[in-house]
C-alpha cells in the first residue's frame, strides 16, 4: 500500500480527525488518487483541509510572521530556500550552511501539511521571530489573526502549464503510480484541483497585492528565473533584510541565489531513499526536484492542450492585469 493511501486510511479512522462530518456533506469530485472536497469555492484533499479548519480556528498570528504563500508545485522550496538565506545570511557562510544538509521543507514548515490533527501547535508557537511559514491556502481561508497583525505575505505563481506538469510529476512521486496525463489535465483545466481552481488562487494574491503592496509581495516564477539577483535584492527589502552596500559589493546576493540554485540544492537531496517528514505524510527529499526549468510542459503536453489551458486562463484572469 503506498504512503499517500495508508496516511488517508490512518486520518480517517483517527479520532482526532477534525470537521469530518462536515467535510462528507460538502460536494465532493472523484479524482484518479482519491476524492476532492468542495469547501469555500476550493478543492481539497481531505487530510489538508481538516488541517486548514484547525488552523482557521485555532492559529494566532504574531504581527512580525512572515507568510510564504504559492500553488503546489510553484517555487514553493525555491521561495523557501532564498527566504531562509537572506533572513539567516548572519548566522552561517557558504561552507557550513544548513541548506547544505537539510531540505528547505524541513527548514521552513508548511502550515497546513504539518500541523498535527490533534490541534498541537507548539512546534509553530516555539519558533523564534520573525517566523517564517509556507502555506498553500488561499488568501481567502488564511487563518484572519494573519490579516488582523498585519502580517507580511509573499506570493509565488507560475505558468500554469508547467505548474500542471510539476504537479503531475510530484503526484506520481507521491502515489507511487503514474496517473493518466489526460485526464489529470482535463480536471485542471476544470479547476478541480488540490487548492484549485488555479486561477483563482492566484488572482486572490494577485487582486490584495494591487491594493496592499506593502503586505503582499507578489512574485512570478519565470521573471525570478530570468533575473534571480535582481529578485533576491526585491524579496530581502521585502523581508526587512535588505542587502548593504557592502553586502552588495562582496557578492552576497549572487552567493545567496547561488546556494539557493536548483543545482546546489537538487544536489545536497539526491537521495532516492532520505525522506521529508512533514506531519503525517512523509515524502523522497529527490521528488521535490525535478528539472527547475521554465517551458518544460512542451515536452508532456501537446501545443492543442498547451492552447487550451492559455485560452482558459486568459478568459479567467480577464480585466485583472495579470497576465501569464
Amino acid at each position: 500500500m503506498s504512503q499517500a493511501k495508508e496516511e488517508r486510511r490512518a486520518t480517517n479512522s483517527s479520532p482526532e480527525s477534525h470537521g469530518t462530518d462536515l467535510i462528507s456533506k460538502l460536494p465532493m469530485r472523484e479524482t484518479p488518487s482519491e476524492p476532492l472536497f468542495l469547501y469555500k469555492n476550493f478543492w481539497f484533499r481531505r487530510i489538508f483541509l481538516e488541517r486548514i479548519m484547525l488552523l482557521e480556528a485555532t492559529f494566532k498570528a504574531r504581527h512580525d510572521d512572515i507568510i510564504l504563500a504559492t500553488n503546489p508545485k510553484c517555487g514553493t522550496t525555491w521561495l523557501k530556500a532564498l527566504s531562509f538565506a537572506i533572513t539567516n545570511r548572519s548566522h552561517y557562510d557558504s561552507g557550513n550552511h544548513p541548506l547544505l544538509t537539510r531540505h528547505p521543507q524541513e527548514v521552513i514548515p508548511t502550515i497546513d501539511v504539518e500541523i498535527p490533527l490533534n490541534g498541537d501547535l507548539t512546534f509553530i508557537e516555539k519558533l523564534p521571530p520573525p517566523r517564517i511559514l509556507a502555506t498553500h491556502m488561499p488568501l481567502s481561508l488564511l487563518p484572519e489573526s494573519i490579516s488582523i497583525q498585519g502580517c507580511r505575505i509573499v506570493y509565488i505563481c507560475r505558468d500554469p502549464k508547467d505548474a500542471f506538469v510539476s504537479r503531475w510529476h510530484f503526484m506520481s512521486e507521491f502515489f507511487g503510480e503514474k496517473p493518466d496525463i489526460n485526464v489529470g489535465f482535463n480536471m485542471f483545466c476544470e479547476g478541480v484541483l488540490g487548492y484549485g481552481p488555479y486561477w483563482d488562487h492566484c488572482l486572490e494574491y494577485w487582486r490584495e497585492s494591487v491594493i496592499k503592496s506593502d503586505r503582499i509581495l507578489f512574485l512570478k516564477y519565470e521573471e525570478m528565473m530570468l533575473e534571480p539577483v535582481k529578485f533576491v535584492k526585491v524579496l530581502a527589502s521585502f523581508l526587512g533584510a535588505p542587502f548593504t552596500g557592502e553586502e552588495e559589493d562582496a557578492g552576497v546576493p549572487e552567493e545567496v541565489v547561488r546556494l539557493c540554485s536548483f543545482k546546489t540544492l537538487s544536489g545536497a537531496n539526491s537521495s532516492q531513499t532520505e525522506v521529508v517528514q512533514r506531519g503525517s505524510v512523509v515524502v523522497k527529499k529527490s521528488a521535490y526536484f525535478r528539472r527547475g526549468k521554465v517551458g518544460d510542459w512542451v515536452n508532456h503536453i501537446s501545443e492543442e492542450m498547451g492552447r487550451k489551458l492559455d485560452d482558459i486562463v486568459q478568459e479567467k484572469l480577464k480585466g485583472s492585469g495579470l497576465v501569464f
